[in-house]
């Protein structure tokens, strides 16, 4: 952006000890969006102050979630959110320069090597092991139990990088993978778990016939392991929870994207970094449906 007298004024002001002064220079900038960026980034080049640059990282930040924040404002209006969008937008809150189109890539071959293999004759379990088997042991995808100590393990793009990803990562991934299949593979909420289930391909999302009559068996998406029905009744008794229809039904991809955004946040519960915790549970407030809590 061009350096007007006002932006040279800003620049300035930025290193100005009165945290009054620093709040209406600071709004001013975030006023101008990105375009400002660059001239943040010179001024971050040529200033010592390490006090200065932390000031300066902390505007180029606002800046890149106020766009992160309309791009979510976005998902929220659309009818039919792709999980693979919201695992992109959840991973630019920490690279917002990231290349959606390479991790797309990455996952499209992914998905012809499983093509490959599948067809129309195979059983639901076998399309799952085959899926398992390519997903697992040929391109060597691990999972983990969620760490709110290793926040890369939530980002779509160092799951690439890494083959590593929590359990809600893998799982997200597994779906979308499964969508692009045509495989009837959904995320469902039975509690304390992000589990996957094998829907009949009759099933009718707006008319759901009696709890979990429409799934053929459960996915960990940690692994690929199998579970039956009598699995999951057996882990629900255990936590002392009735077998309601609600945990059978399909999860809604804007909701599994804010589930991601509320564990997420709990990755930053420091007094350095708790104001990123408040700004994901923003973001995933915006996913919520009328009268829905994020608690």
């Amino acid at each position: 952006m061009e350096e007007t007298r006002e932006i040279v004024a800003l620049m300035n002001l930025i290193d100005d000890p009165d945290g009054e002064v620093f709040d209406t220079v600071s709004h001013r900038i975030v006023s101008y969006g990105k375009n400002i960026i660059p001239n943040l980034e010179q001024l971050w080049e040529s200033t010592p102050d390490e006090l200065v640059q932390g000031k300066i990282e902390l505007l180029i930040h606002r800046l890149h979630f106020q766009d992160l924040y309309a791009d979510f404002k976005s998902l929220k209006q659309s009818d039919n959110v792709d999980l693979m969008d919201g695992l992109l937008a959840v991973a630019r809150y920490q690279y917002p320069e990231l290349p959606g189109m390479s991790i797309g890539q990455e996952f499209e071959k992914i998905r012809r090597n499983m093509w490959l293999e599948l067809n129309n004759y195979l059983t639901a379990l076998e399309q799952v092991n085959v899926i398992n088997r390519i997903f697992y042991s040929y391109h060597k995808f691990k999972g983990s139990e969620i760490s709110y100590q290793n926040p890369e393990e939530f980002l779509v793009n160092k799951l690439v990088e890494t083959k590593r990803g929590n359990v809600i990562l893998n799982g997200m991934v597994y779906q979308h993978l499964c969508y692009l299949l045509d495989v009837p593979v959904r995320a469902v909420n039975v509690p304390r778990q992000y589990l996957l289930a094998y829907f009949d391909n009759s099933y009718e999302y707006f008319t759901p016939r009696k709890e979990d009559s429409n799934i053929h068996f459960f996915i960990d998406p940690m692994n690929g392991h199998i579970y039956t029905h009598k699995d999951v009744e057996t882990y629900l008794k255990r936590m002392g929870a009735p077998a309601t229809p609600s945990y059978f039904r399909p999860l809604e991809n804007k909701n599994s994207i804010r589930f991601l955004l509320q564990e997420f946040s709990r990755c930053f519960d420091e007094d350095h970094n708790r104001y990123k915790q408040s700004e994901l549970q923003s973001l995933a407030s915006l996913l919520a449906a009328s009268g829905e809590s994020d608690q």
